[in-house]
């Protein structure tokens, strides 16, 4: 019935980053008591405000803290690393998590990460696709060479075959890859044509088609609830409006994901009705009822954490229990 999505983010006028980290591995335990869907783990590097660089660690915190709770670390940005150790840390992390941890691949799209990392950016399909079918081979356990090197990762994973792995993205490209590489597609939005694409790559690569999740307009993904909404955009709205900034600074005019916002102002941030929202309990028991989940973002824009916690146990007191 609910998410909650992490991606660290702790600029100046926010809590400092060792509070939200702090925080975040006890409200993945919180999560785990009332019954969440799945908490998600968001990666990128270099932001001035400390945004998560290394998911996979806090994803293993998490997993020790655990027992039940699904994990999904998406988009781990694949160009960036090494695919034959990334397959080594996915293993022992399946292992440790019983299966648990599952991954969005994601390309990446900033110039600086790409910079940071020496990557060609004009070569970014070629090279995933390279470090995608090594990471699948790896996964696997087959014997193989790559890039010169002779490949054999153990031990064998708990999951049959290696974790989960979907491809995120939004272009009829990306549909098109994670439809080769036999993968679950899960779009940033959900323009017209790319479940045909994908279907259609996968049919013609003798995949089997995995789940195609498209999120449509106007989709909210980064959700609150409070009793009082208009004291709660008060204290909550600013951190919201650095996050909706932060991404809209990072976006070209073709990037159209469903959770960005051009809002300059908190005001705008609050009218415009679409990923930042901050609801009643009854809206938000409305909004469960009609679309299945809440995706929540408790530390979004490095609200601190007693403020956090305050949308988090009004749901489990105001919302939860009337949904059976």
């Amino acid at each position: 019935m609910f998410s909650l999505r992490f991606d660290l983010r702790a600029p100046a006028t926010g809590a400092p980053a060792s509070e939200l980290y702090a925080a975040a591995l006890d409200m993945a335990v919180w999560a785990e008591q009332h019954g969440c869907a799945s908490v998600v783990l968001s990666e990128h590097h270099g932001s001035p405000d400390g945004y998560l660089p290394s998911p996979m660690l806090v994803a293993a915190a998490m997993a020790a803290r655990t027992r039940t709770l699904p994990i999904t670390v998406g988009a781990l940005l694949l160009n960036f690393v090494d695919p034959i150790r990334l397959a080594e840390d996915m293993v022992v992390l399946d292992l440790l998590s019983g299966g648990r941890v599952g991954y969005i691949i994601g390309l990446g799209y900033r110039h600086e990460e790409y910079a940071m990392f020496g990557v060609d950016r004009t070569r970014r399909g070629a090279v995933i696709e390279a470090k995608l079918d090594a990471l699948q081979r790896a996964l696997r356990g087959e014997h193989f060479e790559y890039e010169g090197r002779t490949v054999h990762v153990t031990p064998s994973p708990f999951s049959p075959g290696g974790p989960f792995l979907a491809y995120g993205g939004h272009s009829i490209a990306a549909a098109r890859r994670a439809g080769r590489f036999g993968l679950s597609l899960l779009g940033e939005s959900a323009p017209d044509g790319l479940e045909e694409a994908y279907l259609a790559a996968a049919s013609e690569a003798g995949q089997t088609p995995g789940m195609v999740f498209l999120p449509p307009a106007g989709s909210a993904t980064s959700v609150f609830v409070a009793r009082d909404v208009d004291a709660a955009w008060a204290a909550y709205g600013p951190h919201l409006l650095h996050d909706a900034q932060m991404y809209a600074g990072w976006l070209d005019d073709d990037h159209d994901p469903v959770s960005m916002s051009r809002a300059r102002t908190v005001e705008e941030l609050r009218a415009e009705g679409g990923p930042y929202r901050i609801l009643t309990p009854d809206e938000a028991v409305e909004h469960i009822r009609t679309h299945g989940m809440l995706a929540m973002q408790p530390l979004c824009g490095g609200l601190p954490p007693e403020q956090a916690w305050q949308s988090l146990e009004t749901l489990a007191s105001d919302v939860l229990p009337r949904l059976g």
